[in-house]
């Protein structure tokens, strides 16, 4: 495991994952920070940054050229060893495993050598202090970046994680994850356990856009980002990445919902 320890900071961090080959979205997102004052250095992804909208380069390029700190999704680690999947952990046999094809085909023809050495570079792990807490920010799970964690996960599952960083790192005030694309809150033995959500699709509640989250000095919150996700949809539909998650940036619904918790899922 690669765990960098950044120090202290000091001003507002926001922190956002998933942007999925989402150019629109994190445009969008650089404008955020921008109007909010937050520089590079203070914008952390928690990783995914390609791998199913229709623009993997140029995001891979604008992550880097703003300078964000970014930890190692499933996405890059896969990219980085040359594997043939997305390793994202879908069900076998599952819907989501055959809408995720397109997408990962197109992903990998398209990144090339420089950025998947880049991406071998990058942490499991950033750790840093920010206004009297200590956070750690990982993909899905430290225990793997393909660990589905959601709002209606049992307790134990995240103590796992928890001690697993804690291990590694050291006592945390708080974990920002991401890889299930749904921001949500969980106060776990003391422990703040938050997922800042995707910005490259929506959570699935039927709106357009995606999700973020910012620290302050008066604590973290979990923010709405709001774009015409029309262009990001256009791209897909000119990649040939048609009929599957290219619907969802304009329906606000995810294509299945396999990966969900049964509690969790839609009423028929």
């Amino acid at each position: 495991m690669k765990i960098a320890s950044l120090g202290t900071l000091t001003g507002p961090v926001i922190v956002y994952g998933g942007t999925l080959g989402n150019l629109t979205a994190l445009g969008a997102l650089l404008r955020e920070a921008s109007r909010a004052g937050v520089p590079g250095e203070r914008v952390f992804s928690t990783g995914n940054i390609a791998g199913i909208c229709a623009q993997p380069v140029e995001c891979i390029a604008a992550t880097r050229a703003y300078g964000h700190r970014v930890v190692a999704g499933n996405i890059e680690r896969q990219l980085a060893s040359g594997a043939g999947e997305s390793g994202a952990g879908y069900p076998p046999g599952s819907l989501s495993i055959r809408l995720a094809v397109p997408g990962w085909r197109h992903t990998d023809r398209l990144v090339d050598t420089a950025a998947r050495d880049w991406m071998e570079s990058l942490p499991d792990a950033l750790v840093f202090a920010h206004e009297g807490r200590r956070w750690a920010v990982i993909h899905g799970g430290f225990t793997s970046p393909a660990r589905w964690l959601w709002p209606a996960s049992p307790e134990a599952a995240f103590r796992q994680e928890i001690t697993a960083i804690e291990a590694a790192a050291g006592p945390v005030d708080g974990v920002i994850a991401g890889h299930s694309g749904l921001a949500f809150e969980r106060v776990i033995g003391g422990v703040h356990w938050l997922n800042a959500g995707m910005i490259g699709l929506p959570p699935n509640d039927g709106r357009r856009g995606g999700r973020y989250a910012r620290l302050e000095a008066d604590g973290a919150r979990i923010l709405r980002l709001d774009y015409d996700p029309a262009p990001a949809f256009a791209a897909m539909v000119s990649a040939g990445l048609a009929r599957g998650w290219d619907l969802a940036l304009m329906s606000g619904r995810w294509p299945t919902e396999d990966i969900l918790p049964p509690e969790m899922k839609t009423p028929a």
